[in-house]
């Protein structure tokens, strides 16, 4: 199981216990030994996937101690104890977390929100919040199943539209993601032969050097394998090599497992992976807030 960051404070604290300075990426790779972390816990990653749940733990634990003084970095990335973290753990504590910390005024203040900030809640995750979670974790979290909402409210508009604004959605989105030809070409093909399982036709990329064969479902039920045999079939007949099969429903373990084992490629997008594609590319949608996440310019500082 990976540590809360607040688990992570009084490892990181004796681990330095010594005086010495040490990297943080040395100091990360020994508390992971410490916590007996599986290789699958170690690359578990935060909902936007830019950044390991233990590295960024250990980060905030870092930062905390930091801001109590308990310890102090000499140099970018490296860190030592402070005679005041040799105090805290002379006492032997069981455990350090932010009611040890707030004794120091210099946590307090930096709990603190500015006078002239719109903001009235601490940095600490509140009652509301786990207790494991760091700031980043609460935020990216929380975007997640503002995102899982949207993904759901999306997919439910879709089932209840026409066929024909499904098809015009379709098309929408496949030359949002990068496919060829004009909306013009794309809306006369899709919806219109019925050919075989074949319900239209893309160009892949702007010159027309190869041809995507579509097939679109708006149904509620599981799509039956033997509509994507049906599919494939069209496409043999069609000596074609590629093929998109788009629903709003799922497709059943059997489906994928046919898909895998063909020759010719058949990509199979059902309801949440084309809600996510729409999300992506922001098919439908329109943006309500932005909020950037600002970091420090390392280079900057050190160019002084």
């Amino acid at each position: 199981m990976i540590p809360t960051y607040e688990d992570c404070m009084l490892p990181f604290l004796k681990a330095i216990e010594d005086g010495n300075t040490y990297k943080l990426a040395d100091l990360t790779q020994n508390l992971s030994k410490h916590f007996q972390l599986s290789e699958a816990e170690l690359k578990e990653l935060l909902p936007s996937g830019k950044q390991t749940i233990f590295k960024n733990r250990i980060g905030w634990a870092k930062t905390y101690l930091k801001k109590a003084g308990l310890l102090e970095s000499p140099k970018r990335a490296h860190f030592r104890i402070t005679k005041r973290g040799k105090s805290i753990l002379d006492r032997n504590p069981g455990r350090i977390d932010n009611s040890i910390l707030m004794q120091f005024s210099e946590f307090v203040e930096f709990q603190k929100p500015t006078p002239d900030s719109p903001r009235n809640t601490h940095h600490i995750p509140n009652e509301t919040h786990e207790a494991s979670t760091t700031p980043e974790e609460v935020l990216e979290y929380a975007y997640q199943e503002l995102r899982d909402k949207l993904a759901n409210d999306l997919l439910e508009r879709i089932k209840t539209s026409s066929p024909d604004f499904f098809e015009q959605l379709v098309v929408d989105l496949l030359l949002k993601m990068g496919y060829g030809g004009s909306r013009k070409e794309a809306g006369q093909t899709l919806g219109k032969s019925g050919d075989g399982g074949i319900d239209g036709i893309i160009k892949e990329d702007r010159l027309g050097l190869d041809i995507i064969y579509i097939q679109a479902k708006r149904w509620e039920n599981p799509v039956p394998t033997r509509e994507v045999r049906d599919f494939a079939g069209a496409l043999l007949s069609k000596k074609a090599r590629k093929g998109i099969f788009l629903t709003t429903s799922s497709f059943p373990k059997s489906a994928w497992e046919f898909v895998d084992k063909i020759e010719h490629k058949i990509i199979l997008i059902d309801g949440i992976r084309l809600t996510d594609l729409m999300i992506e590319n922001n098919v439908g949608l329109s943006i309500s807030d932005t909020y950037h996440i600002k970091k420090i310019d390392t280079d900057y500082f050190e160019a002084e």
